[in-house]
């Protein structure tokens, strides 16, 4: 049974930073692509960042180039996202995936496989 399990959310003060992690088990980690999703209050899930299986490919919506960092440790499972400088608009649940395909340019969650439970991230004096 896979899983994907989501922690390092919370409520920070706009310019914060946090640190997102999903730990996966039950699939063959370092042959899927993987990436972070959010949704927002009656907003569609959008896709923040992804990363291929080696790590060499990595994709950011504009709305977190230079702000978010995706990386992965394959030898933990895990996939994680370092978020600096923190906006209300980021505000959301988020959510880790495994994905079919990614590009540079492309990261949708409409090609995933496997969804985690999500962390709520809030930004907000």
């Amino acid at each position: 049974q896979v899983q994907l399990v989501e922690s390092g959310g919370g409520l920070v003060q706009p310019g914060g930073s946090l640190r997102l992690s999903c730990t996966a088990s039950g699939l063959t980690f370092n042959a899927y692509n993987l990436g972070w999703f959010r949704q927002a209050p009656g907003k569609e899930r959008e896709g923040v960042s992804c990363i291929g299986w080696s790590g060499a490919t990595t994709y950011y919506a504009d709305s977190v180039k230079g702000r978010f960092t995706i990386s992965r440790d394959n030898a933990k499972h895990t996939l994680y996202l370092q978020m600096n400088n923190l906006k209300p608009e980021d505000t959301a649940m988020y959510f880790c995936a495994a994905v079919r395909s990614i590009s540079s340019n492309y990261c949708s969650p409409l090609s995933t496989d496997y969804w985690g439970q999500g962390t709520q991230v809030t930004v907000s004096s």
